[in-house]
């Protein structure tokens, strides 16, 4: 008995004081493989787009931007990527549509 109390008291504190390792349930689940697109190849990812692009373009339903309407449109994401850097004078004034 007595020898049994030693060993305890002598035991390395720095093992006492080490936290479990987390829970993990025995039937964890295998890591996560890609789905979908990004589990496909590159090039044929691109192709399917390459083909809706042109689907979208023959039915009529895909959107062409005017030269005004991208002009707008990169003002106001520049605007909005840019709005950290400007002072409160510097804010322009909301322009005529």
């Amino acid at each position: 008995m007595q020898d049994v109390k030693n060993n305890q008291t002598q035991s390395n504190p720095e093992q006492e004081l080490r936290p479990d390792a987390p829970p993990q349930a025995p039937d964890a689940a295998p890591p996560r493989k890609p789905r979908g697109f990004a589990a496909m190849d590159r090039k044929l990812v691109s192709e399917i787009a390459r083909k809706g692009g042109k689907a979208a373009h023959t039915a009529g339903t895909a959107h062409e931007f005017t030269s005004d309407e991208a002009r707008a449109a990169g003002r106001k994401g520049g605007l909005a990527s840019h709005a950290k850097r400007r002072t409160p004078e510097e804010t322009p004034s909301k322009p005529n549509e």
